[in-house]
């Protein structure tokens, strides 16, 4: 007998928007962002703990492709806009049925993702941004999957590279991935080093701080003559501090 064919189920820590990319290549455009459950990473610097963490699994929603499709339709008034998959890492779940679902009405799809799980799907993305873990964050890059990563875009992806930086560690470490990936577009940005508690989106922030380090790494980037990065600040946390859901 026929029916409705089963979609894939997905983890999803929270699905917002419309707002704006707040960070990297395409910062300020117009985006609903899909936010995944669950990481294989666990970065001592996380700001997004609540969808990371699996002591917040209770809180993450378990939707079907469809599902979060109509949520995404609601949300954006059916007019084609900018889906970021975010998480989290996003990689480790199967986003290919929403990918079709929208880009069959013209959306276009993005991803945010360490570099650590390469999918098929990621072909099918309009902009891949690959962002590994500086030194700061606990955690080692496996320049093999990410270099898989790479591969599974098919070169006919925009695919740039994102790095956070905290210190000079994170800085020199950045230009030696530049230097790797001599290619590819970089974007550097300052991390946020007073990240909220999983329970308190609209946590206090240290914004001098931030701008300091804003100022430090602009600073660092053209004493030292490296001119090949964009430096960008987290403009959601520059207009809304720690809140989540903008």
């Amino acid at each position: 007998m026929g029916g409705v064919p089963t979609m894939t189920k997905l983890s999803i820590s929270e699905i917002f928007g419309p707002t704006i990319q707040g960070e990297g290549a395409l910062i300020g455009e117009p985006t609903i962002f899909v936010r995944a459950g669950g990481c294989d990473y666990r970065c001592s610097w996380c700001d997004t703990l609540h969808a990371v963490d699996s002591a917040y699994r209770h809180t993450w929603q378990q939707m079907d492709s469809l599902d979060a499709w109509q949520r995404i339709e609601e949300l954006s008034s059916g007019q084609p806009i900018t889906i970021s998959l975010s998480g989290g890492n996003p990689a480790i779940q199967d986003f290919s049925e929403l990918i079709r679902l929208g880009k069959a009405k013209g959306y276009k799809f993005a991803i945010e993702t360490q570099g650590s799980v390469a999918r098929d799907w990621f072909a099918e993305l309009d902009t891949l941004v690959l962002s590994p873990k500086p030194p700061s964050s606990g955690e080692t890059v496996d320049w093999n999957k990410f270099d898989a990563c790479l591969d599974a875009a098919l070169n006919t992806v925009a695919c740039v590279i994102k790095i956070v930086i905290f210190n000079n560690a994170d800085y020199e470490w950045a230009k030696t991935v530049s230097e790797r990936y001599s290619y590819m577009p970089i974007y550097l940005q300052p991390g946020n080093h007073t990240p909220p508690e999983p329970e308190d989106d609209d946590a206090t922030i240290d914004m001098d701080g931030i701008m300091d380090r804003m100022h430090w790494l602009v600073e660092k980037t053209v004493a030292d003559k490296w001119f090949k990065p964009r430096i960008l600040p987290q403009l959601h946390v520059l207009l809304w501090g720690n809140k989540r859901g903008v």
